[in-house]
Order: C-alpha cells, then sequence, then structure tokens
C-alpha cells in the first residue's frame, strides 16, 4: 500500500499541470455571494439531498442576484437547535456570507425575516453603502465531507478536513502566536464537482481548490496565510494553479482566462 501511494502521488504531480487547465480551471459555479447556513449537525449526517424551507427561500431570493447557499458545520461556529420533524418551516439559522468585493457578513434568518436579511445580503453583495463586514481578519476554510451525496467527498473531504485540523493544531502547539490562529475550519454539504474531491473552498479570497489530498494541506495553508484577508480580485493570480478550480465575481469563462494568462 506505501508504494502504491507514492505511485499515485507521483503521477498526480506529473499531470496535474494540464488537468488544471483541462478539467478543475472554470469549474467554480459562477456567483457573487456564497451564504453558509450553520446547522448543528455535521455533513456526515446530511441525507443525499439536503433542503430546508429557509434554505429553498433564501435562494429563490438571492440566486437573481448571484447568491448561492449551502449549509455549514463546525465545532466553533455558532447553530441554532433543529426543529422537530413537522417544524421545519420554523427553523432559524446563523449564517456567514461572503461577496466579492466586500466580504464577510453575518447575520441570523428564519421564514419571518427572510426578505429583511435577503435585502440585506443583496445590499452587501452589490456593494452598497449600509452592510458593514465582520471579523475581516479570519480566513474561513471549507471543506465538502457530505458523504451520503458522493461517497469520494465523505472519504477524501473527511481526510483532508482532519488533515487540516492536524496540521492547525500543530502550529498552534508550536507556536500560540502562529497565524494559522486565523484560520477557522468547517465542513459544508455538496458543493458540486464529487470527482474533484476533495473540494476546499477558502473565503473571503473566493478561491475554490480540487483534488486536494492530505499531504497537500501544509503547502496550501502557507499559501493561504501568505495572502491578504480580502477577497481576491478578478485579475489577481489563483493560489494553487495546479488546484485551483476557480474564483468568487467570476464566470467560468473568466476563470479559465484568468489562469491562461497567468502562464502566457
Amino acid at each position: 500500500m506505501p508504494a502504491f501511494h507514492a505511485l499515485k502521488t507521483l503521477v498526480r504531480s506529473l499531470s496535474t499541470t494540464a488537468r488544471s487547465t483541462s478539467e478543475l480551471v472554470g469549474t467554480a459555479p459562477s456567483h457573487r455571494c456564497y451564504i453558509f447556513l450553520h446547522t448543528p449537525q455535521p455533513p456526515s449526517e446530511y441525507p443525499a439531498k439536503y433542503a430546508t424551507p429557509v434554505q429553498r427561500a433564501l435562494l429563490l431570493r438571492t440566486a437573481k442576484w448571484g447568491g448561492s447557499v449551502n449549509f455549514s458545520w463546525s465545532e466553533d461556529q455558532k447553530s441554532v437547535c433543529a426543529r422537530p420533524p413537522g417544524e421545519e418551516d420554523k427553523q432559524e439559522y446563523h449564517l456567514t456570507a461572503f461577496a466579492y468585493p466586500r466580504g464577510k457578513l453575518e447575520a441570523t434568518v428564519s421564514m419571518d425575516n427572510i426578505e429583511e436579511v435577503g435585502e440585506k445580503l443583496r445590499v452587501h453583495a452589490e456593494g452598497v453603502s449600509g452592510a458593514i463586514p465582520s471579523n475581516p481578519d479570519d480566513v474561513h476554510l471549507y471543506v465538502c465531507t457530505h458523504g451520503a451525496r458522493d461517497c469520494r467527498c465523505g472519504d477524501i473531504g473527511g481526510a483532508v478536513a482532519q488533515a487540516i485540523r492536524d496540521e492547525l493544531r500543530k502550529r498552534r502547539d508550536t507556536n500560540k502566536s502562529d497565524p494559522s490562529t486565523r484560520i477557522k475550519l468547517a465542513e459544508v454539504a455538496h458543493v458540486g464537482g464529487h470527482k474533484y474531491a476533495a473540494n476546499l473552498l477558502v473565503y473571503p479570497h473566493g478561491e475554490w481548490l480540487g483534488e486536494v489530498e492530505p499531504e497537500d494541506v501544509p503547502e496550501i495553508l502557507d499559501a493561504v496565510l501568505a495572502l491578504p484577508v480580502r477577497p481576491r480580485n478578478i485579475d489577481e493570480i489563483p493560489i494553487c494553479p495546479s488546484h485551483w478550480r476557480g474564483r468568487m465575481g467570476l464566470s467560468k469563462d473568466e476563470q479559465v482566462q484568468l489562469l491562461q494568462r497567468t502562464y502566457s
């Protein structure tokens, strides 16, 4: 098995550039704002197709201007206990949203204030004054571990999420003021692209990475921590190009063109 794993790693390393151009790049869905609804249960407990009344209602209001709505979980993020069966329309969520170019916004949403929160998110995403970003120094990493949707996300995504936890713990144990203390890790539901597992989303930067393996984690953390904590501008060089799926604020064609310009 060790020899097989070493061969697999070698084959992947020899083909990353071609694969990134032909497969990975341009596979991040076009979006101006990504919204994470916090759940009290991890993605390993989500059903294969997970939707709730609040999620559907919020998506209906935000998709028209480029919003996307997903679910996330971590041991550290705020969440509201799940309502009993039959009362899903009464569920309340804490949410974290990221938009280009304004960055992070936090709110609490339910069916009672869905219109108000939808408008608040639109104002934030469109850069209109009135919405104030919060915690600008935090770096948020989201790994898809939605195993019921696809086993690759559960297996490889779960391994990558654990590798990130282990690497962060090691760095923080060595140095209590290590820059990695700014990183917040969460797990998310299906993001699209099962075959690119593990999928890792980096916010507020807006970078989407795919085909991440546990051994890639230290290099990716170093690359992320070297960047300013803000959404990446549309013409800035992609981080971790061999894993780069795309960027918030760019269409598929713009993602492809950006990587082409980077290596032209």
